[in-house]
């Protein structure tokens, strides 16, 4: 587990820098990387872009598919002021496990693909001088690890991953790499909660810092007008007439720490947040009180190109279309998502349910998943697995807590919940977590088909219920789907005639489409056809109080295993991979401006 993930920031007292370019490439498939000390760097390799995925730069097909062990490096500079801090070099993702070395000394091992870590180099930095980051990565996929899979050896001698999940398994330096730098005494983390009164509100706080100093905290509005100060590593900042953040209505305060040693600032620190308050109450989703109803998508990072890698111009232009579908929310579906996409969410005002990567816990999935009929939580891979969990749990709330973007937590996709053996697993990570975020915002999980009113035994832990559902897709399609309909309706009845009193929402419903498909009448896999399953879904929404949003499955198409239920990838977007809109996108844009907030 991290201890600090503060998102990294240049100014007097603090330096970051980008190591984002062309770094050296290679396969290890022998694992001879270590002996041939690969760990001080090499020049034999192939030049590969960071942040990239490295799979669909190469034209063969071993390359795009392989899983093993792989490596990068680069040279950097650190300059010689820089020799009293504490410096580091923090990768924003290694998928899914890495070894850090500099100047051919290991630094430090992490585990997680899709969360930031800081490799602390101040003893092995040469300062004013060239220095040399060596990464080795691995990519295969395990039972007892995040997300779940398997590793599999062909008889030809190559390991080929089989993922129990429906998106590829796009690997490398998928996100940024920062050098930076901080003093020895520093703050480290910090944390806000909320109280609003009669035009005025409070902003509760408290600062985590690594040596001994006074601290000093501000807040300034969008102008940079400060509007309230305290002192103390815990406090509260009072504001009069606060502008809240309120959904598809962004504000943004700037909060500054400072950290004074007798009359000298050794650190200061500033970022962003918003004031507003998040509750669930009865089936009501609450935000600054006022009742909130979702409307968006379950999401990946994914585009052509640079894969799972985070580019800030497809982001740019997906916000842009959220924003024009009149959308007011996504799930980070299956993983955390790099850091901008949070602070672009803050910006606009869109809500975010931050999901970790705990998807593929589903023995019994389809069998293109390569899925097995068996529980998944009776395997003897859970006790590691779960230790990994709940730390991946912990650094995607200690990374993400101070957005005001996010107002749930979701534990798992998908996972078996119909048998015994999953409860004590349950109960332990809702245990575990439940005091992780000083806002104590929702904790969930998406339950999948198998997975109904009747057949879950772990309702009893999530504070809002997500739903993924396929009627007229996967069961009762085509010409069946008021059949589907109709089930549907009857699962929604026994929610509503049970003496539960949360908020549901549909966090997956859909249907494959291909772009540029007619058909009159409709038939699968026609864009008429995936109207017709919306507007059935939208039917039902409409139907009860307790469903509390509708986020449809997916935003755009998006690369998958190869398998003979996918021809290029899942073709449920709205928006087809290069940001195209299908006929559905203009369907959902009209119920969404007419169903407002």
């Amino acid at each position: 587990m991290e201890t600090s993930l503060l998102y990294p920031e240049l100014n007097e007292y603090r330096y970051d820098r980008k190591l984002d370019g062309l770094w050296n490439f290679k396969f290890d498939p022998k694992q001879v990387g270590n002996q041939e000390d690969w760990t001080k760097g090499f020049h034999d390799g192939t030049k590969m872009p960071v942040p990239a995925s490295f799979n669909d730069f190469f034209t063969d097909k071993e390359s795009r598919e392989y899983a093993g062990d792989f490596w990068y490096s680069t040279k950097f500079f650190i300059p010689s002021d820089l020799a009293d801090k504490q410096v580091g070099i923090r990768f924003g993702a290694a998928t899914h496990r890495a070894t850090v070395y500099v100047n051919g000394q290991e630094i430090r091992s992490h585990e997680g693909g899709f969360l930031p870590f800081t490799a602390d180099i101040t003893s092995a930095a040469k300062f004013g001088a060239d220095n040399v980051v060596s990464i080795k990565i691995n990519n295969e996929l395990h039972r007892d690890a995040l997300p779940a899979g398997d590793t599999i050896t062909l008889e030809n001698g190559k390991k080929m991953v089989k993922p129990f999940f429906d998106f590829y398994n796009y690997s490398g330096l998928n996100r940024s790499v920062h050098l930076i730098a901080t003093p020895k005494v520093a703050v480290s983390d910090y944390s806000t909660t909320f109280e609003l009164g009669n035009n005025s509100a409070k902003v509760n706080y408290s600062v985590e810092i690594t040596g001994d100093a006074d601290v000093k905290v501000s807040l300034a509005d969008e102008e940079g007008n400060e509007v309230a100060t305290a002192t103390g590593k815990s406090g509260s900042l009072e504001v009069t007439n606060p502008k809240l953040w309120n959904v598809r209505d962004a504000y943004l305060y700037t909060i500054k720490i400072q950290l004074v040693d007798g009359d000298q600032i050794v650190d200061e620190y500033s970022d962003e947040i918003g004031i507003r308050t998040i509750e669930i109450k009865g089936h009501e989703i609450l935000v600054n009180g006022k009742s909130v109803y979702l409307k968006g998508f379950g999401r990946h990072e994914d585009s052509i190109f640079s894969g799972r890698a985070f580019d800030l111009n497809v982001e740019r232009k997906d916000v842009e279309l959220m924003k024009w579908t009149d959308a007011n929310s996504f799930r980070t579906s299956h993983y955390p998502y790099d850091e901008e996409a949070y602070r672009f969410a803050d910006r606009e005002g869109f809500l975010v349910i931050d999901e970790v990567p705990a998807v593929g816990f589903k023995m019994a999935a389809a069998s293109f998943l390569g899925g097995l009929n068996a529980s998944f939580f009776d395997g003897d891979w859970t006790e590691e697995l779960q230790k990994k969990h709940l730390e991946q749990i912990h650094d995607m709330i200690l990374r993400d807590k101070n957005h005001p973007s996010v107002f749930a937590w979701s534990l798992f996709n998908e996972p078996d919940t119909v048998t015994d053996s999953a409860v004590p697993y349950f109960a332990k990570v809702f245990e575990e977590t439940k005091d992780l975020d000083p806002q104590h915002r929702g904790r969930t999980f998406t339950l999948s088909e198998d997975d109904t009113y009747e057949a879950s035994k772990c309702k009893q832990f999530p504070d809002l219920y997500l739903l993924n559902r396929y009627p007229g897709w996967y069961h009762k399609w085509g010409f069946e789907i008021s059949d589907g309909e109709a089930g549907l309706r009857r699962e929604m009845d026994q929610w509503k005639n049970s003496d539960i009193d949360k908020p549901l929402v549909y966090t997956e419903y859909g249907a494959d489409t291909e772009p540029g498909l007619h058909k009159l009448p409709s038939i699968m896999w026609s864009e008429e056809y995936q109207v017709e399953v919306l507007e059935m879904f939208g039917r039902v929404f409409d139907s009860y109080d307790f469903i509390r949003g509708e986020q449809v499955w997916n935003f755009a198409d998006f690369q998958t295993v190869e398998g003979n239920m996918r021809v290029n990838g899942n073709k449920k977007g709205i928006f087809t991979r290069d940001r195209q809109p299908k006929a559905a996108a203009f369907f959902l844009k009209k119920r969404w401006e007419k169903l407002g907030d």
